[in-house]
């Protein structure tokens, strides 16, 4: 089945359907392709804000914003980026007021905020109230704020529709191929251009804060069809993830006022006195970025100072205090994250400390794009004519190596319009163009190998064996000895995957063949993790090399550009850190 739009998106989050209100807006014929219902896309995880120098509560500039968003970057996100997004953050949260989202209010009626961890005032001397928040449910609400804002709006929804290829001619980009999960059918959407908002890869790890449907899939369909992927060696882990679960407790915990605390700190519980992070980073404390915070609490626990004392950093946790806020303050500003801590651990906040310990939460890396969101097809920022992405998926590089929190939000909204305006720009001259025959040949062929292949591996036992290596290997600490053995398992893992089989034959809603499907791009992904980080010999934001512990500016001041060459080798190529304002020093919080 054919169907033609003058513009096609992939992905209904946040950076989806901003862009997509932005090209009706302008009168376009937009679809909106998603595998998941567009409200069950994992934007609405997003709990504790969204950043903007808003000024409501006390005295803020973006150039401090985009000060602390640099610096937090670990001075590897592009600056000329970097400024645009601290810039037109405050219009961006603006736009969202308007269209009706409940922010929560200063008794002025003014938008609320409060502090999250690596924003401060005045290029670092204390934290600041930056974050803008709806209790901490802000990325549920900006994403049924822009859903209500598309339906009005008329944007065709294409729900439950897989995407699982890109039509591409001479790097020109014509449309996606796509399968639909209720019929088995498979779908061409042929347009003048497409937008990729697929989100990230989370399940590549065990431990992770990701829904289960974050598996890659927009980088993974670019990498297989020759397009690069930009530093896919820096991947977040946010400090605090329900212990065992990976389910998100959201650093407005701590910007309310949350403590970490270790096995040898559990007499200040509910006291407010500062723990570990104090010594770490005096200024901010258990504000730190997330790359610090979450090293600091691997080495409490490899220290002995877990709170089971055992060292093992993959079993050891540590508490978050929030017992010293109150009732009033855990059930009003913090409703969701009291809520998860009682349901799934059994543990009362207003009276007891949350188990945490990091989780895989955030890929810096993705397809590589220009500031208006057009996908580079090399390091030297030439583009794919008619291909465009944004937000986790995407590499602008406003993150560099480590997101800043709030930024996240910022990123989608911030970036999923400006690519609209520059695709409004592209579509005036575009045209439908000829296409293949038979377009999705090579996307039947692979469904065919894996419902008719006569191969005994099971997804489940290669899942498991790949996100097993990734975590211990590929985690928050790394070594050329780690990185070699999860880069070989992971080859192997490939290798394997190939003899794959479906035994579902079903066409309706077959999750073992999506299941499969998604497994094929978690695996291509996590190669070109482990394939990264063996090449960035220095330790940098959330990349940290205990056999190259320093960051080295001098060699490694530079964006990975990783291609696939063929089934087990890859190239790479390195694009300039763009400078601007801020030169590089050292972190120090």
């Amino acid at each position: 089945m054919i169907h033609k739009f003058d513009a096609i998106v992939v992905g209904a989050g946040g950076a989806g359907l901003r862009c997509a209100l932005e090209l009706t807006e302008q009168n376009y014929n937009v679809a909106v392709v998603s595998k998941l219902y567009p409200v069950r896309s994992h934007t609405g995880a997003a709990q504790g804000g969204i950043g903007a120098a808003l000024g409501s509560e006390e005295e803020d500039h973006p150039e401090w914003h985009m000060f602390d968003t640099v610096k937090g970057s670990d001075y590897l996100g592009d600056q000329d980026a970097i400024e645009i997004l601290a810039n037109e953050a405050v219009e961006a949260v603006m736009e969202l007021e308007h269209f009706g989202l409940p922010f929560n209010r200063t008794k002025e009626g003014k938008i609320a905020q409060r502090p999250f961890g690596g924003h401060t005032r005045a290029f670092g001397e204390a934290p600041v109230k930056r974050a803008c928040y709806a209790a901490d449910r802000t990325g549920h609400m900006i994403l049924h704020t822009l859903f209500e804002q598309c339906v009005k709006n008329k944007v065709r929804f294409f729900n439950e529709f897989y995407v699982l290829d890109l039509i591409l001619k001479d790097d020109v980009c014509f449309g996606v191929i796509a399968y639909e999960l209720a019929t088995g059918e498979l779908h061409v959407f042929q347009s003048k251009v497409v937008f990729l908002g697929t989100g990230g890869y989370g399940r590549v790890f065990s431990i992770t804060s990701n829904a289960h449907a974050l598996t890659g899939d927009g980088m993974a369909i670019a990498f297989r069809r020759g397009l690069p992927l930009e530093d896919m060696e820096f991947v977040q882990f946010h400090p605090t993830g329900l212990r065992k679960l990976g389910i998100l407790v959201s650093e407005a915990a701590r910007g309310e006022g949350g403590i970490l605390r270790n096995r040898e700190d559990l007499d200040n519980i509910g006291t407010g006195k500062d723990g570990f992070m104090a010594a770490v980073a005096p200024t901010v404390k258990d504000l730190a970025p997330r790359d610090m915070v979450s090293r600091a609490i691997y080495n409490e626990i490899k220290a002995g100072r877990g709170i089971m004392g055992t060292g093992d950093t993959g079993s050891d946790y540590i508490y978050l205090d929030l017992v010293h806020l109150g009732a009033k303050v855990i059930n009003e500003k913090l409703p969701d994250i009291s809520h998860f801590a009682r349901k799934y651990l059994a543990v009362e906040p207003i009276k007891e400390p949350i188990p945490v310990q990091p989780t895989a939460h955030y890929a810096m890396g993705g397809l590589p794009t220009d500031n208006d969101g057009r996908v580079l097809k090399d390091a030297a920022a030439n583009p794919v004519e008619g291909l465009y992405a944004a937000g986790e998926v995407a590499c602008v590089s406003v993150h560099g190596a480590n997101r800043l929190g709030t930024n996240s939000l910022v990123d989608i909204v911030v970036f999923g319009r400006r690519a609209a305006r520059d695709m409004s720009r592209y579509l005036k001259d575009a045209e439908f163009e000829e296409i293949d025959a038979d377009p999705e040949a090579f996307v039947a062929g692979e469904i065919d190998r894996l419902k008719n292949g006569s191969g005994n591996e099971k997804v489940a036992d290669l899942r498991k064996e790949m996100q097993s290596v990734m975590m211990s290997k590929s985690g928050v600490y790394r070594t050329e000895e780690n990185l070699e053995e999860a880069r070989k398992t992971v080859l192997e893992l490939r290798r394997r995957y190939q003899q794959v089989s479906v035994k579902d034959s079903s066409l309706y809603f077959n999750t073992e063949l999506v299941e499969a499907i998604e497994l094929g791009h978690l695996l291509d992904v996590a190669w070109t993790i482990a394939e990264s980080a063996l090449q960035r010999t220095e330790s940098r934001g959330a990349h940290s090399r205990v056999d190259y512990p320093d960051r080295d500016d001098k060699q490694w001041l530079k964006h990975t550009f990783i291609r696939k060459l063929g089934d087990d080798k890859v190239e790479f190529d390195y694009k300039p850190v763009v400078i601007t304002k801020f030169q590089p020093k050292p972190r120090v919080y």
